[in-house]
């Protein structure tokens, strides 16, 4: 129940946050105080420092983040933990005060949990939803608490019972319980909230506590050594600086403590731990391990990347699997973000090919040209399995409604980026059967296929711009182009025909001319879907009916429409009708 109570109060931290916390890590990491800071705040919103530096494992997998920029946000994690303990602390509050009174957990969990059910039921919105799961797990959380309490409180006279914790005065037993217990549970606040329910006892001294604390956040290390097989060198090493700090920190710490007692003696050491002592040792060893690695970040780093060594050989890992990390899933709103950078990358690449394929068409045709942009339409057919599968399994995710919304408009741009690729292998195919038959275009349909090339060339960089930078301006410029690029293709197959029945044109010339166009229209196409789709989500309401917003703004905006109409119509259709 308590662990049960514990992941419940941190989902509905990280969705209240919608991700917003997790994205800042990506900027805001410049130097390693910042990372610490921002590593500390991260954690003590979402509850779990193994979430936070998975995060940051995928991150510097993604090469979003560098490894130096990493260690202040690992440093800053185990700070941010320490929240959970300061949190639980309150059960021992003792006063009449009637206000000190509601603060008591005995009073304030069930009406939380109350109010956190009322909430969640009640609500339609999410946001709502999310803030009365948090109260629901906060609620849970404490309960579980006074649940171990109870069940641990009859072992206090137990003399094994005893017996057994007073070998953890033992540093080495104490630290080697702590790792343990805390691998097992992959969670140092869990673990830590296991040892303030047993300090309910009285029979736990501040001698006992100490090692198992430092060892709990040697334990806490498993989760990103796991979430880093098969990951990249520096996010192997990402886990190596968080293994390394724990172990280093707590063996200074260690060694410090013990001198102390041996030489002057601590005057609390065999006295009775209470929760609060927990969680003021766990924020004082956290924060002064800290204090004194960040100066030694450059250190961290270099021990890092001699436990992790490069080998000679080593390629680059493919940029679609850095991106599409799975890692970054702990954090919905990180990884849809990923998603979209992966999507943009795609449009690049398609909307390379394109301007490729136009070269092969218009110019000199070369089939090293040919081999590269067949290669990189394989590398675009492998990316959309990739983002789509990948999406898809984002979407089993608990999300909010915005994170839903961009997961649908990300599926369906990715699928607009692939077509818009594959026509422009198709316009390739084109000009690769008139190098085969040796056949050209007349000079006059050379020049209006370059017409159109560059209408569409400007229509494809219209769209990927939108994409990118949801460029409002740009997106509305690409249905009165598209537009005209209809009324392009069918005015210059009609010329084309015409010049076929003269006799002014070949045969063999002639379909793949046809066959362009058609291919040079249908990316238009695509590009006019991305730009109503940018045009037509909204992050509070979702998308509307594309053709209903067309319809709609050509009513609407009639004037601005017909405007941008005319300004495509004189640079690229009025040139053709000469």
């Amino acid at each position: 129940m308590f662990l049960y109570g514990m992941s419940l109060l941190g989902t509905g931290l990280e969705r209240v946050s919608g991700g917003r916390l997790e994205k800042t890590l990506e900027s805001l990491t410049s130097t390693v105080v910042k990372g610490v800071l921002l590593g500390a705040v991260v954690t003590a919103a979402i509850q779990s420092s193994s979430a936070t530096t998975v995060i940051v494992v995928g991150l510097v997998n993604a090469r979003v983040l560098k490894l130096r920029n990493a260690i202040g946000v690992i440093m800053g994690a185990n700070i941010g933990t320490t929240i959970t303990a300061h949190i639980l602390r309150l059960s021992d509050l003792q006063s009449d005060n009637f206000f000190l009174l509601l603060l008591k957990p005995a009073t304030l969990a069930p009406l939380a949990s109350i109010i956190g059910v009322v909430l969640f039921m009640a609500a339609k919105r999410s946001k709502i939803k999310d803030i009365g799961q948090t109260m629901i797990g906060f609620g849970i959380l404490f309960t579980g608490m006074f649940a171990m309490e109870a069940a641990v409180m009859p072992l206090s006279e137990q003399p094994a019972f005893r017996n057994l914790f007073a070998t953890f005065a033992n540093p080495i037993i104490g630290v080697l319980v702590g790792t343990f217990v805390t691998a097992a549970i992959q969670s140092s606040a869990a673990s830590i909230g296991i040892l303030q329910a047993l300090s309910s006892t009285g029979f736990v001294t501040y001698s006992m506590a100490f090692p198992i604390i430092m060892g709990q956040n040697i334990g806490t290390c498993i989760t990103p050594i796991l979430a880093s097989i098969g990951a990249s060198k520096n996010a192997k090493r990402t886990a190596a600086v968080h293994v390394c700090f724990n172990i280093l920190g707590t063996l200074i710490f260690i060694a410090f403590c013990y001198t102390y007692q041996s030489l002057v003696g601590f005057s609390f050491w065999e006295l009775p731990i209470d929760k609060g002592g927990i969680a003021n040792f766990h924020t004082i060893f956290n924060v002064c391990t800290t204090l004194l690695f960040i100066p030694l970040a450059g250190v961290l780093e270099k021990l890092a990347c001699t436990i992790v060594r490069d080998k000679k050989g080593d390629g680059e890992i493919d940029i679609t699997a850095i991106t599409l990390d799975e890692r970054l899933m702990v954090s919905p709103g990180l990884a849809v973000n990923h998603a979209r950078e992966a999507v943009a990358q795609m449009g690049m690449l398609a909307r390379n090919n394109y301007h490729t394929a136009v070269g092969l068409l218009l110019g000199t045709f070369d089939l090293k040209t040919v081999e590269r942009l067949n290669e990189t339409e394989d590398v675009v057919d492998k990316m959309e399995d990739r983002v789509e599968t990948y999406l898809l399994k984002l979407s089993e995710k608990k999300l909010t409604d915005n994170e839903s919304r961009s997961i649908s408009e990300l599926l369906h741009t990715c699928g607009e980026f692939e077509r818009i690729a594959d026509h422009s292998q198709n316009i390739c195919e084109c000009a690769q059967r008139m190098y085969d038959s040796g056949s050209k275009f007349s000079k006059r349909a050379t020049e209006e296929m370059g017409i159109i090339c560059d209408a569409v060339g400007e229509i494809v960089d219209l769209a990927l711009d939108s994409f990118q930078r949801v460029n409002l301006t740009a997106a509305g410029s690409v249905e009165p182009l598209e537009e005209i690029i209809d009324e392009m293709e069918e005015t210059l197959k009609d010329k084309h025909i015409e010049r076929l029945r003269k006799g002014k044109c070949t045969v063999d010339a002639a379909f793949p001319f046809v066959e362009a166009l058609s291919n040079l229209e249908r990316i238009a196409d695509h590009c006019s879907n991305v730009g109503v789709s940018v045009l037509t989500y909204d992050g509070a309401h979702g998308a509307i009916d594309r053709h209903e917003y067309v319809q709609k703004t050509r009513k609407e905006h009639a004037e601005q429409f017909q405007d941008k109409y005319i300004v495509y119509s004189t640079k690229y259709f009025n040139k053709i009708k000469k």
